[in-house]
């Protein structure tokens, strides 16, 4: 149930105007596949960015924390790349920058420094920030690098709604390319309201179908944890934190 298709540096800088879209208010990522998306599903793509608050204030969103299904405590600062991974399952800390790759592991009490060990530790908690952040800010991701969009037509939620579904698919990024996401957009609200995940893009059956509901505002933008079954909590937008939130092993108070 991971999703790795994302392109580190665009998450964590912004996204970089593509020459075509120099003049929009939602500037695709460059590596976007705008060639061989549809019109239409880029188009829900920029109302959806807009109904979730607008790219601007996406933009100055600067750091976010959550609570990923029980298993991780995540704090990240959208604009450096730093980011601290608190295990809930157990006593580990990792405290890494996702564009530099270097980081400080805290296990068991005792911070580790054996460079194999660091550097494993590391990796393991950038692939957790990778997926669980996309469970948190897919609806942002829509005209990143690498991926193409297709309209697939009006279509139903599980629950009834009316929806107009868009297909995800990626090329040359992440872990995972292969992967391929159906994503429900509403024509009333222009929010994500279900998601569909495809371990591999051919695919017939999905390896699950969940909804996005209860949006709330945090800051300027709009987020929603609800999963159905499943609850992303404790989330938080803030405009400033001490910097020993990503320098300090000791739990902050947020």
């Amino acid at each position: 149930m991971k999703k790795y298709c994302l392109l580190i540096a665009l998450f964590v800088g912004g996204f970089t105007a593509s020459t075509n879209a120099q003049k929009s208010s939602n500037p695709a990522a460059k590596g976007f596949n705008a060639d061989g998306s549809d019109a239409k599903a880029v188009a829900l793509a920029d109302a959806a960015m807009d109904a979730m608050g607008g790219r601007k204030n996406w933009d100055n969103t600067h750091y976010i924390t959550w609570n990923f299904f029980d298993n991780r405590r995540l704090t990240w600062d959208k604009w450096t790349g730093d980011v601290r991974v608190e295990n809930l399952k157990n006593d580990q800390t990792v405290l890494l920058n996702v564009n530099t790759d270097k980081g400080r592991v805290m296990k068991n009490g005792q911070e580790i420094t054996q460079p194999d060990s660091v550097a494993k530790y590391v990796k393991q908690a950038k692939s957790a920030w990778i997926n669980d952040s996309y469970w948190l800010l897919m609806p942002y991701k829509l005209k990143d690098s690498g991926v193409t969009l297709k309209y697939m037509g009006e279509d139903k939620t599980e629950d009834g709604a009316a929806a107009e579904k868009l297909q995800m698919t990626f090329e040359e990024v992440g872990d995972t390319p292969q992967n391929k996401y159906y994503v429900w957009i509403s024509p009333d609200s222009k929010m994500v309201t279900q998601w569909a995940y495809f371990s591999k893009a051919d695919n017939d059956k999905p390896n699950f179908t969940m909804p996005w509901k209860s949006y709330k505002p945090y800051g300027k933008v709009m987020l929603s944890g609800d999963r159905g079954q499943r609850q992303l909590t404790d989330i938080q937008v803030f405009d400033k934190l001490p910097k020993s939130v990503f320098e300090s092993f000791e739990k902050p108070s947020l």
